[in-house]
């Protein structure tokens, strides 16, 4: 009798996948139907679609925001501490921060964090175009993108011929006042 007992059970549990599924299929046509054939559905779809797309516009700009405020405040606070001035200072302040920049670029929600400590290397290395270039290859983009705004926000490196050594267009050496 057991076994009269399993293969009801076991029909019981098919036929009601069955339904299931068949339930799931009738949706998606009529889902489909309705999209394909009437106006006001199509309508409500694209403005629910339009104001998606506007919400996640809007939210991925207050976060670019934050993310710059919360990068001109990371270099505020590292020229508020200062850096060495010794040469052997210099050169261990620099292992210390690239190891660390290092490490936390393993974590991606750390990428303002990594840029700062390569931004910190970045200002006591003797030739800091050479440095900027080891970077750009070993580096991950995102933390590059980062590393970059803050030198931008920094007019002390000079990364290339328009940086701030004075022999650039626009620099503060060739205006006269």
């Amino acid at each position: 009798m057991s076994s009269l007992s399993s293969i009801r059970t076991s029909t019981i549990l098919i036929a009601s996948a069955g339904v299931i599924v068949t339930g799931f299929l009738a949706y998606a046509v009529y889902f489909d139907h309705k999209r394909r054939s009437d106006p006001e559905f199509r309508k409500a779809l694209k403005r629910e679609s339009r104001k998606e797309a506007r919400v996640a516009k809007e939210e991925a700009e207050a976060q670019g925001v934050q993310q710059k405020e919360a990068i001109k405040n990371a270099v505020d606070e590292a020229k508020e501490e200062g850096f060495p001035t010794d040469v052997e200072d210099k050169e261990a302040f620099f292992m210390n921060e690239v190891g660390q920049g290092e490490v936390l670029c393993q974590d991606s929600s750390k990428q303002v964090e990594a840029a700062l400590c390569f931004y910190k290397a970045l200002k006591v290395y003797p030739q800091p175009r050479d440095l900027i270039q080891i970077y750009d290859k070993t580096v991950p983009k995102p933390v590059i993108d980062i590393l970059a705004e803050m030198i931008a926000l920094d007019p002390t490196i000079s990364v290339g011929p328009f940086g701030a050594s004075g022999s650039g267009p626009g620099s503060a050496a060739g205006i006269d006042d």
